[in-house]
C-alpha cells in the first residue's frame, strides 16, 4: 500500500509558503520553483538601487503574480524575506486574498498590530507572518490626517479594500 501525498496548490497561502516557494527557497532555487513562469531580476548597482533587488514573477501571458524581495541583495543563496501579493488567486485556507475586505482580515484572523502610517495603516498578522497595507483614502475622513492616533480595529470600515498583501520571513 502506498501513501498519497497532497499535491502543493501553487496558489497557496501559509505561514511559511506561498505555494511551491518555501521560507528557506533560495534565490538560486527560483527556475526550479517557477518553472513555467517568467522571472524578471532587475540588477543594477547598489549605490542606486539601496541594496533592493525585488524578484517580479510573471506568468507566461504575462499577468504579475508575486514580488520577492532576497534577504541580500545580488547574492544567489540568499532566502526570500518578503513577497508581495500580486494575483488575486493566492489564497490562505481561509480564502483571505489580495482582493479581500478589512472585514475578511478581522473575522478570520488575529490582527496583532496597526500601525499608522502618513498615508496608509499596515495591519500585522503573526499568525500569516502578514502585513495588509489599507490606503487611509478607504478611512473615515477623521481618521486619515492624525498620526497620533492608536487604531482599534473596529475603527476601520469593514469594507476598507487591501491596497498591499505581504509575507514576512
Amino acid at each position: 500500500m502506498s501513501c498519497a501525498k497532497k499535491e502543493q496548490d501553487p496558489f497557496e497561502i501559509a505561514k511559511q509558503n506561498v505555494g511551491l516557494l518555501t521560507d528557506s527557497t533560495q534565490v538560486k532555487d527560483l527556475d526550479m520553483v517557477f518553472v513555467n513562469d517568467s522571472i524578471s531580476r532587475y540588477i543594477g548597482g547598489d549605490e542606486f538601487t539601496g541594496n533592493i533587488n525585488n524578484i517580479e514573477i510573471y506568468e507566461k501571458g504575462g499577468k504579475h503574480l508575486l514580488t520577492l524581495t532576497p534577504s541580500e541583495a545580488l547574492d544567489s543563496t540568499a532566502v526570500i524575506s518578503t513577497i508581495r501579493i500580486e494575483d488575486e488567486r493566492y489564497k490562505t485556507d481561509k480564502l483571505l486574498s489580495k482582493i479581500s475586505t478589512f472585514k475578511d482580515i478581522n473575522e478570520n484572523y488575529k490582527i496583532n498590530k496597526i500601525n499608522n502610517l502618513i498615508k496608509s495603516v499596515v495591519i500585522s498578522v503573526n499568525e500569516l507572518n502578514a502585513s495588509f497595507t489599507i490606503d487611509k483614502e478607504e478611512l473615515p475622513a477623521n481618521l486619515r490626517f492624525d498620526m497620533n492616533i492608536k487604531f482599534d480595529p473596529i475603527q476601520i470600515p469593514d469594507n476598507a479594500k487591501i491596497k498591499y498583501f505581504m509575507l514576512h520571513w
